[in-house]
């Protein structure tokens, strides 16, 4: 029988986002990619150290067992394909079992993104980010800066997502943007009983639940919506979960206040929201992307 994906959560990463190539990609940016590509070979046999994405892609991988595969990573790159050699060995080095991958060597990877059917993609390169959201591929752009995820919940895949222009469509930020906040919140409580269209990222969710409902006996998904919203807005939020059948295990309605010190107490592998300020904030908790969809990102 032919090999597929079908049925398995595909992650799709650049090497930036897996590993820590900041250094290297200094020298990437120069223009000099032979340089480049002789830095990466020198470097062969000294493991890259982890990156932003790190955890989030070894937790998930830790779905696997010798029963199923639930779990595919697939590197996407940016990278020529001598550098790429160096980025499986470090797979290898941290035990992360990658074995398929794309380097492209300067030229877009997101395409290949289509015949994956990839459930997610994490880039450092915005352009890419874009071109994946809009071929309908929840993409996020990684912060490199981002502090790394903390290892105190070794057996859970911890998650957190915005709402709005993320999960949901962005009718109800258009509405908050172009008439402030007493509209939307009367515009929300109106609309409290119609359910949301989903946003870039709903698929991903969906996939992550359907993991949550598999389960294994050492892994778990722990997902959670942090949101700027306040009640009365909060209830089409989470009636719009219901009518898509999904739970989240935590949601926060944080009515504007910052979010990185929340998140810092989740202690999420990975927070997606489409604002670049809020990211920013996150970023110096948790790791962080930006989802470059809807109105804020027009």
């Amino acid at each position: 029988m032919p090999v597929t994906l079908d049925g398995q959560l595909v992650v799709a990463i650049s090497s930036r986002a897996l590993f820590d190539f900041e250094e290297e990609n200094r020298v990437f940016e120069t223009g000099d990619d032979r340089a480049y590509m002789k830095l990466q070979l020198d470097r062969l046999e000294q493991p890259a150290p982890p990156g932003v994405a790190f955890s989030l892609v070894k937790k998930l991988l830790a779905f696997n067992d010798p029963q199923a595969q639930r779990v595919e990573v697939v590197i996407l790159s940016r990278n020529d394909p001598v550098s790429g050699m160096r980025v499986f060995r470090s797979a290898q080095h941290y035990g992360l079992p990658i074995q398929r991958g794309s380097f492209t060597r300067g030229q877009p990877p997101w395409r290949y993104l289509r015949p994956l059917r990839a459930n997610l993609f994490l880039s450092t390169h915005l352009a890419d980010v874009r071109a994946a959201l809009d071929a309908g591929v929840p993409a996020a752009q990684v912060y490199p800066q981002s502090v790394h995820a903390s290892d105190a919940h070794p057996h859970e895949v911890r998650i957190a997502f915005d709402g709005d222009a993320v999960l949901f469509s962005d009718e109800a930020e258009r509405i908050y943007q172009s008439q402030g906040l007493n509209a939307f919140q009367q515009h929300e409580q109106a609309k409290a009983a119609q359910p949301l269209a989903g946003g870039p990222f709903k698929p991903l969710l969906e996939a992550l639940h359907r993991l949550q409902a598999e389960g294994t006996s050492s892994m778990c998904v722990r997902t959670a919506l942090v949101t700027a919203r306040s009640a009365p807005a909060h209830e089409r939020a989470i009636r719009t979960l219901m009518d898509w059948d999904i739970q989240v295990d935590e949601a926060m309605f944080l009515g504007g206040l910052p979010k990185g010190e929340f998140l810092r107490e989740f202690e999420p592998d990975f927070f997606f929201d489409d604002q670049t300020g809020h990211i920013e904030a996150a970023a110096r908790h948790v790791p962080a992307g930006h989802v470059a969809s809807g109105v804020s990102n027009a």
